[in-house]
């Protein structure tokens, strides 16, 4: 598994560019090796490429979403992939674009093409190119502004809350504390645990 990281600092707003890296159907226009994107549901996408000499298809899944923020995703199909990328505004009209990607080359050609870093390449030329993109366009092609949670925020082991940032009360347990099987509080003492008649031991 290879991982590959790139930043690139875009002179438009971090929403500008937000908006438009969820346009997934423009990718060609700036990714090399990408033929067609199609967008099949709001969480699910369907690629055609080409890497190394070798034509690929693969649906991709997105798993986590927050505007402005991040969108992740992981490949559904061979080759094996999954990335993030991570938007971090840097004042109101410049933002800082980071992708981080774990691909999993196959193949003599995939494995020739890893090995010459011709991903890792790709992966930097095609930020570089979404940079020249958006900011000659000067404002997003469209945008989509839904949210999509990611596990940890899904109800799993996860509380959904970071490390240190305090939890809001929860609900109290209705069967706590248990019931106790001693009599209520009141005068008079308690009867022995064998009830009445029965014989205590002498001490």
């Amino acid at each position: 598994m290879s991982l590959i990281e790139h930043s690139v600092n875009v002179n438009v707003p971090v929403r500008t560019a937000y908006n438009q890296w969820t346009q997934f159907e423009s990718f060609p226009e700036f990714m090399e090796g990408v033929d067609s994107i199609k967008q099949v549901t709001e969480s699910r996408t369907y690629w055609a490429v080409e890497i190394g000499g070798v034509r690929r298809e693969f649906d991709a899944e997105i798993t986590e979403q927050h505007p402005d923020e991040r969108v992740a995703w992981h490949s559904l199909d061979r080759p094996h992939h999954s990335g993030v990328v991570t938007f971090h505004r840097l004042d109101d009209d410049h933002c800082r674009v980071t992708l981080q990607l774990e691909y999993d080359p196959e193949g003599v050609a995939e494995m020739a093409a890893d090995l010459l870093q011709i991903v890792r390449r790709r992966v930097k030329g095609d930020l570089e190119r979404f940079k020249t993109f958006i900011e000659g366009r000067g404002t997003e092609s469209g945008g989509w502004r839904g949210d999509i949670p990611g596990p940890h925020q899904q109800g799993g082991f996860g509380t959904g809350y970071d490390i240190g940032e305090p939890m809001p009360p929860q609900p109290v347990n209705p069967e706590y504390p248990p019931k106790s099987p001693l009599p209520a509080p009141g005068p008079g003492p308690v009867p022995p645990e064998g009830g009445p008649g029965t014989t205590l031991p002498r001490a």
